[in-house]
């Protein structure tokens, strides 16, 4: 009788919250790792978005002589001019074009950056356009301020994905806030032509509308040049775009939760308020470690690029000998998004090669609309064992 009081009691409490808060749901990628780290056997991770690669050394050691200088104390907002200056720099050479400190601002996670612009552009019974299938993180952050994600199912086809204009301009309504779009994209590595940033940038001048460009996987990029194509290529600086990045991919800084917003310097004030009343700022220690990645981290971008396009290289070529499997070929990011003929239940099937194969892998119902039947490979890892690891998976697709 006690333990079901003390159930009702927490059902009570739970119906007690808020709603935003009570219905954010549940990742379909930490079920499975969930399930995976409670198998008995040895199982390799591939199912969320980091590398093997630990930080490397000299971004460490920065941190570390940080803290030896005793910069423990609160620092600045925004982030201290030392990073906002290098981050100026690094996209002054990525992109052709002059930055200034004062675009940046530093962030507690790229994920604290995606809730911040949110913040910024919705409210409570707005809607955000989100094409799908995309990282779920972005309609769960949006359901948490009281918007709503209208999911925009991408197309599939002999092209791979691509965007479908005519659904995105019939989604519009008055309701309808912004435009969250991340290029290359996780899952499915689709990267949005030069024609596509200008097709949605002109549908969002005609409607008002803000666009949240997540660039995370930028540099990881498998066309010519350093990085894929960017709304900073095609946007006049007064256009509504917000940036929101990352140090988690380039450097291999998934745990250091250290992310940034690139926008007009005008919304400054605004940035360091919503920065003010969530984290009061990133440690300074750590934002050391943050200069030391830009200023001296190419070697290791490019290590980390030749890996992933060594290994997308050997999961396509493995999976794309099955007559079974259907997919695009990523032009970017670090994942391949793959279907299986005959397979419904692509959940049960992540269960399965866990249990038989010893991989894991992410369902793509936790993607979206349009991701139900498929499955995400992360493979910026060490290249033979992503040759173990596709090899593994057709033995368990052929039985």
């Amino acid at each position: 009788m006690a333990n079901a009081a003390r159930s009702d009691s927490g059902d009570n409490l739970v119906q007690a919250l808020s709603a935003p808060a009570r219905l954010a749901p549940e990742s379909g990628i930490v079920e499975v790792m969930n399930y995976g780290r409670r198998s008995c056997r040895a199982v390799m991770p591939l199912w969320a978005g980091e590398g093997d690669l630990p930080t490397p050394a000299f971004i460490q050691e920065a941190a570390a002589e940080g803290l030896r200088r005793g910069e423990t104390f609160y620092t600045w907002q925004r982030g201290i001019p030392d990073l906002r200056q290098a981050l100026a720099g690094y996209h002054t050479r990525l992109y052709g074009k002059p930055f200034e400190p004062e675009n940046f601002y530093i962030t507690g996670s790229g994920m604290q950056a995606i809730q911040i612009v949110l913040a910024m552009v919705a409210q409570d019974g707005d809607e955000v356009l989100i094409p799908t299938p995309t990282w779920p993180n972005a309609a769960a952050a949006t359901g948490v301020i009281g918007a709503r994600a209208v999911e925009i199912p991408m197309t599939f086809g002999n092209a791979g994905w691509t965007l479908d204009f005519e659904r995105i301009e019939q989604a519009i309504t008055p309701k309808t806030r912004a435009l969250f779009l991340v290029s290359p994209s996780n899952p499915t590595g689709w990267t949005a032509t030069l024609e596509d940033l200008r097709h949605t940038l002109a549908m969002a001048r005609k409607h008002g509308l803000w666009i949240v460009a997540d660039e995370t996987y930028a540099r990881f990029w498998y066309g010519e040049g350093e990085r894929a194509p960017s709304y900073l290529d095609v946007m006049e600086p007064e256009d509504r775009v917000l940036f929101v990045n990352t140090f988690s991919k380039n450097w291999a800084m998934t745990g250091w939760r250290m992310g940034w917003i690139l926008a007009h310097p005008s919304l400054g004030q605004v940035i360091e308020n919503l920065i003010q009343y969530s984290t009061s700022g990133v440690a300074q220690f750590m934002q050391r470690a943050g200069v030391a990645a830009i200023e001296h981290g190419e070697d290791f971008v490019a290590q980390q690029i030749a890996r992933s396009r060594e290994s997308r290289d050997i999961i396509t070529t493995a999976l794309g000998a099955s007559p079974r499997v259907r997919f695009g070929a990523p032009q970017g990011a670090f994942y391949l998004f793959f279907s299986v003929d005959g397979v419904k239940d692509m959940r049960q099937l992540a269960f399965r090669l866990i249990d038989e194969g010893g991989v894991g892998l992410a369902p793509g119902t936790a993607f979206g609309a349009g991701g139900d039947n498929y499955l995400r490979i992360c493979f910026a890892r060490n290249p033979e064992h992503i040759r173990q690891a596709a090899a593994s998976i057709v033995k368990v697709l052929e039985s």
